[in-house]
């Protein structure tokens, strides 16, 4: 059998394989949970959902560190986020790492080298079996065709950045600060970070990843996430997409 017959044959089983599981377990709006005809969100839930226009998509720390969201922390997304960090439902990481995508095409065009996600503690994985923050980094990758780099460790199981009240930053901050450190190998000197997250509350755990991957050459460090809380909603209509950019456009260097 020549090289292309079975390559043909290979996306022809793998497509096979997909539709038989469509079949068997229907793609689901991931904030309605809709049954669909295809992965994505579902067209009530795209104008509905509270969308952050221009305005407010963008945070921006004092020392100008950005954080870039799509979507305000309220209702059915923050019904969403917590299924996929708390209940398994890892297959919600796909469309939103579409959202993801958008978001930081739009607002860091051509502004990073290399993608990289705020890992959980080996003791939180091993519990939940999963990283929910290098799902949605891998999902998002796949709307662009590149692969998100390891370049963080966590290194001590803190305690929950939720368990502890927003209203007191300070207790977020210290419960963070030094419980991440550089993957050995890591080559990011001189290199534009794209950090991953799901949900920006205070930033202080946003901010301690940031500050460790500056600490060790990054030339510069930015951020996205699905969501951003305290922020007002814009608007409550908008849809997302997937990135009209050219993938080489986005990236200068992976």
């Amino acid at each position: 059998m020549s090289r292309d017959i079975a390559i043909f044959w290979g996306i022809a089983i793998k497509r096979a394989g997909n539709l038989i599981l469509d079949l068997i377990f229907p793609p689901k709006c991931p904030f309605c949970r809709k049954i669909l005809y295809h992965a994505g969100i579902c067209a009530d839930c795209q104008e509905s959902l509270p969308w952050l226009d221009e305005r407010e998509n963008l945070i921006k720390d004092p020392d100008g560190f950005s954080c870039a969201g799509a979507l305000r922390y309220e209702s059915a997304v923050r019904e969403a986020l917590l299924r996929l960090k708390f209940e398994g439902a890892i297959e919600i990481a796909d469309p939103l790492g579409v959202i993801l995508a958008q978001a930081a095409a739009e607002i860091f065009y051509g502004e990073f080298d290399i993608i990289t996600w705020i890992p959980v503690s080996a003791e939180r994985k091993a519990k939940r079996g999963y990283d929910q923050s290098k799902l949605l980094a891998e999902s998002m990758c796949r709307v662009w065709g590149v692969k998100p780099v390891c370049l963080l460790k966590k290194i001590r199981d803190n305690p929950a950045q939720s368990a502890l009240p927003g209203e007191k930053p300070e207790l977020r901050e210290s419960n963070v600060r030094g419980v991440y450190e550089i993957m050995p190998g890591a080559e990011i000197t001189g290199k534009r970070v794209l950090l991953i997250d799901d949900i920006r509350t205070t930033g202080a755990t946003l901010r301690e990843a940031r500050r460790v991957l500056m600490t060790n050459g990054a030339a510069s460090v930015r951020a996205a996430v699905i969501a951003l809380a305290g922020k007002k909603s814009g608007r409550k209509s908008g849809k997302a997409s997937r990135p009209s950019e050219n993938p080489g456009k986005i990236f200068h260097a992976m």
